[in-house]
């Protein structure tokens, strides 16, 4: 096997291949800002299409009425994008509905799995808020990570106490820094998740069960205690991300359907308006060297398309965390989480 002192990076921007601007604009950036940016690009796009045009925009309306085609097609685009929000909260909300027994084995189950993390954590109750929940379980494993560093301390096998404090180091620095990043998160927010993602368990449970694997021989009945609750506070760990991270989606689809009626009211006004009152001929002058009326109908194309753009916002981050969390347990699906090459002759 390959020397174990390859290991990927702390952070999920670092460990991800694409460059930081686009981790940012894909995770970390507010989705209003991302919307407005957007809003921006559309807008600007369509002024420059204008002026490089060969073609006015008042010579085509002379021809034709491309403007009123345009916001005709661009209401029943709006009355379809507010039913796709309806259908979307009505699929949020189905998971939320059903019979008591229904209720009762949710309830159950979750009631089960905060016992198990009870007893890893050695507490008598487990923290409510998902970012002390996340926090109780990362100093668990450090705590067990420690445990298990000790365990292995007057091992003979001197590559295996080796291996071990270079994996308990990672462990150890990792979950401090995870729980500084937790620390005042509130749920709702990309934060808590942010930090959750940045905590690679999957790597570290790779690496300790083939610690475990390779110095099978070297491990005492201490040593195997203490790597079977090292490796327990680590799935208990990857159990409620998944969990939170379900919840994280579900409570960001509400929240983008809420945008998106926000923003679907004044886009139709807007939009109607243009159809029913706005004459071409009627608007005079130019500005940069491009007409008036061009000025006009892309701010109002703009404010048409922007629950549109609000979903494609909310939607990237969605789709970017689900494509980055699809495996569970010890599965690494990109290069770039893990540097090391492994034979398993």
């Amino acid at each position: 096997m390959s020397d174990d002192g390859s290991q990927p990076s702390d952070t999920m921007a670092e460990r991800s291949e694409s460059p930081t601007l686009k981790h940012t604009l894909l995770l970390n950036a507010n989705r209003w800002l991302i919307t407005a940016g957007l809003m921006l690009f559309v807008f600007v796009g369509l002024l420059v299409a204008a002026r490089l045009s060969p073609v006015s925009l008042q010579a085509v309306v002379g021809a034709r009425d491309p403007i009123e085609t345009l916001f005709q097609a661009l209401v029943t685009a709006l009355i379809t994008g507010v039913t796709l929000v309806i259908t979307i909260n009505s699929l949020v909300l189905s998971q939320e509905l059903g019979a008591v027994e229904d209720q009762r084995e949710r309830f159950s189950g979750a009631m089960d799995f905060r016992e198990d993390v009870e007893s890893s954590i050695d507490a008598p109750i487990s923290p409510p808020e998902p970012s002390s929940f996340f926090q109780a379980i990362i100093a668990a494993s450090e705590d067990r990570a420690t445990d298990f560093r000790e365990a292995v301390s007057e091992s003979q096998d001197e590559e295996l106490r080796e291996r071990v404090d270079d994996f308990v180091d990672n462990v150890t620095t990792h979950a401090d820094s995870i729980r500084e990043d937790l620390e005042d998160a509130d749920f709702g927010t990309y934060e808590v998740i942010k930090a959750a993602l940045d905590y690679n368990y999957s790597w570290k449970i790779f690496r300790l069960r083939r610690i475990r694997n390779v110095h099978a021989d070297s491990f005492t009945d201490e040593a195997h205690d203490a790597y079977d609750d090292l490796l327990e506070s680590l799935k208990l760990f990857g159990l409620a991300r998944e969990h939170f991270k379900t919840l994280y989606f579900q409570w960001e689809l509400i929240n983008l359907s809420r945008a998106m009626m926000y923003a679907a009211v004044p886009a139709l006004v807007v939009t109607i308006s243009m159809i029913l009152f706005f004459d071409p001929s009627a608007v005079r002058g130019a500005a940069l060297g491009i007409d008036a009326v061009v000025w006009a109908v892309a701010a109002a194309a703009t404010v048409a398309v922007a629950p549109f753009l609000l979903l494609i916002a909310f939607i990237l981050r969605i789709a970017t965390i689900a494509k980055r969390t699809l495996a569970i347990g010890p599965f690494i699906l990109r290069d770039s989480s893990r540097g090391e090459e492994i034979d398993w002759e």
